[in-house]
């Protein structure tokens, strides 16, 4: 690590309790109350059930490139479901180009996201991740279309899409 990245990011360090608090750290504390059960899984166990990109998504909290998910231009209608345990997360309606190259969504299926504060680029974001296997999905930001405001920007590795008129897959991940 370079010195002089170092010693900024410890400069930063006394800032975070005034960041925690300002306007955009609200979304942070968004309250998402699951109405899905939540697995008891080792993230171990989907290591081959999904693909070592997607897993390095879901329960490594990577970042696939902009622009290389075929899911972020696809607008057909149907519903978004999780790369691993296949919970449904979004529908295809509250989709939007958000134009920052990863798929977008005005709101989720309620109950299915669970959330928590990200402070890996030391201003406060917030995480959602599948409230059923914890799959590590997107962020959720406040500029998003009107009228809710909301972007919630996902990994298309995250998702899998299933067209209208098609059954949803079997949930993964019961014993």
């Amino acid at each position: 690590m370079k010195r002089r990245t170092l010693l900024t990011g410890l400069l930063a360090v006394p800032a975070i309790p005034l960041l925690a608090r300002s306007p955009l750290a609200l979304a942070v504390d968004k309250e998402m109350a699951l109405t899905v059960t939540p697995l008891d899984h080792e993230e171990s166990y989907w290591r081959d059930k999904v693909s070592a990109e997607a897993y390095d998504v879901l329960f490594e909290e990577d970042t696939e490139r902009p622009h290389s998910s075929p899911l972020d231009k696809l607008y057909d209608d149907g519903t978004y479901v999780c790369a691993a345990c296949y919970s449904p997360l979004f529908n295809a309606s509250a989709k939007f180009d958000s134009g920052t190259g990863w798929p977008s969504f005005t709101q989720p299926i309620e109950g299915h996201l669970g959330s928590k504060a990200d402070y890996a680029f030391i201003w406060p974001r917030t995480e959602y991740h599948c409230g059923r296997c914890g799959g590590h999905q997107g962020h959720l930001f406040d500029d998003g279309p009107a009228p809710r405001g909301e972007r919630w920007c996902n990994n298309g590795l995250a998702l899998r899409f299933v067209p209208k008129g098609e059954k949803l897959p079997a949930l993964r991940g019961d014993a």
